[in-house]
């Protein structure tokens, strides 16, 4: 079973409507032809594959307005940049959420104010 991971911590999946899974290395010149989806997955096979969250960002910046949620090995630690890249949510396996549970994912929830941009303007 699949635990979601919001701002406001873990939850079940609540979707049941078509799902589009969008794989890492998609051409960013066929971006536009997704923008309708109403929820886009990108998985993450490791977290050391940062490739998703430009993909997220591409997909924000050419207007995409929909669910986006990042599937897979996204730590905690990823959370903060996760939400600046432009998800709106992290599905993790039980396994993961075991390892690092709900308060790790809450200590990085308020994003916006964990940048170091926020930090040196400070």
């Amino acid at each position: 079973m699949s635990i979601i991971v919001t701002d406001r911590g873990f939850t079940s999946d609540d979707w049941t409507g078509p799902v589009l899974d969008l794989p890492v290395d998609t051409d960013p010149a066929t971006l536009a032809g997704h923008l309708g989806a109403p929820l886009i997955r990108i998985p993450f096979a490791s977290f050391a594959d940062g490739r998703g969250f430009t993909l997220a960002r591409r997909l924000r910046l050419a207007g995409y307005k929909g669910r986006l949620r990042a599937q897979g090995h996204v730590i905690a630690d990823q959370y903060a940049m996760a939400r600046r890249a432009g998800f709106d949510e992290v599905e993790i396996d039980e396994t993961l959420a075991a390892r690092q549970p709900q308060d790790q994912w809450l200590a990085r929830a308020d994003w916006r104010a964990h940048s170091y941009q926020n930090r040196l303007r400070g």
